[in-house]
């Protein structure tokens, strides 16, 4: 079901639709998230075929975020295309330094422009909004080195307007929390493996299953997590029961040594002291 749009923010989609308008042919950098979504659903809608969203598939991706994104271009209509990589296999990032970030999305704009050139397609687009800016984003630098172009900047778009326009044009990513890699589940320095990827997924599908919509499962130690959860959801956490079971299922993903962190879920915390 659509909703109301303020005026500003009907512009400044007018002012996208145009923008992608005057594009031959793109490619999404598409995750299934929020930002990226809505760019290959206005993409698709002003150029149609023209359009390709990429996604990578690694160990870094959730199989559930993969699996939402899928759908999600189906159910648009959009072309899809999934292409296997493994970050992993990059020292630089395995080793988890502070700009990880920045090799990550080296290897996606690679990708995105390799698939790109084969079909013709002229211009790489990702989901970066004008928030993203004033953010530590590592990502940025290879964003600029690859030409990728940031259409919801170019049209001043933040955070706030990608989601109010989501929900306008009825988009069910309209409300999803944000839902980094996995790799950001560890604090700079500790290197990253995929069996450490996979322990991580295995852990934070158990807290999802308990009903729990915002939080992250963050990784301290080989055998040691520390479990963070949105403020709405906190009290509900920290009954007896529900945070046995929490404790239970992370420990079912090999971490023998949980903790519930006390305070409310808040984004990049635990690399905050590294940056």
């Amino acid at each position: 079901m659509s909703h109301a749009i303020s005026a500003e923010v009907e512009e400044k989609l007018s002012q996208l639709r145009a923008l992608l308008a005057k594009l031959p042919s793109v490619v999404v950098a598409y995750s299934g998230g929020v930002d990226s979504t809505f760019v290959l659903a206005v993409a698709h809608e002003v150029l149609g075929e023209r359009t390709l969203g990429l996604t990578t598939s690694s160990a870094a991706v959730p199989t559930r975020e993969l699996e939402e994104a899928r759908l999600l271009a189906a159910d648009m209509g959009a072309r899809h295309l999934v292409v296997d990589t493994d970050e992993v296999s990059i020292d630089a990032y395995a080793q988890n330094p502070t700009n990880r970030c920045y090799f990550c999305k080296d290897n996606l704009y690679r990708i995105c422009h390799a698939e790109a050139e084969s079909r013709d397609i002229e211009t790489i687009l990702d989901g970066v909004n004008l928030d993203d800016l004033g953010d530590f984003r590592p990502g940025l630098d290879a964003a600029r080195e690859q030409r990728v172009r940031h259409p919801l900047v170019e049209v001043g778009m933040t955070k706030k307007d990608v989601r109010e326009a989501s929900a306008h044009l009825g988009l069910p990513t309209w409300d999803k929390p944000a839902q980094p890699c996995l790799a950001s589940r560890f604090p700079y320095g500790t290197s990253i493996s995929r069996t450490r990827l996979g322990r991580i997924e295995e852990a934070e599908e158990q807290v999802r299953a308990l009903g729990f919509r915002e939080f992250r499962v963050r990784f301290t130690g080989e055998n040691a997590a520390r479990l963070e959860i949105s403020g709405a959801e906190l009290q509900r956490a920290k009954e007896a029961a529900t945070h046995e079971a929490l404790v239970q299922g992370i420990r079912s993903a090999g971490f023998a040594d949980v903790v519930l962190d006390l305070r409310a879920f808040r984004s990049g915390r635990l690399n905050e002291a590294e940056t």
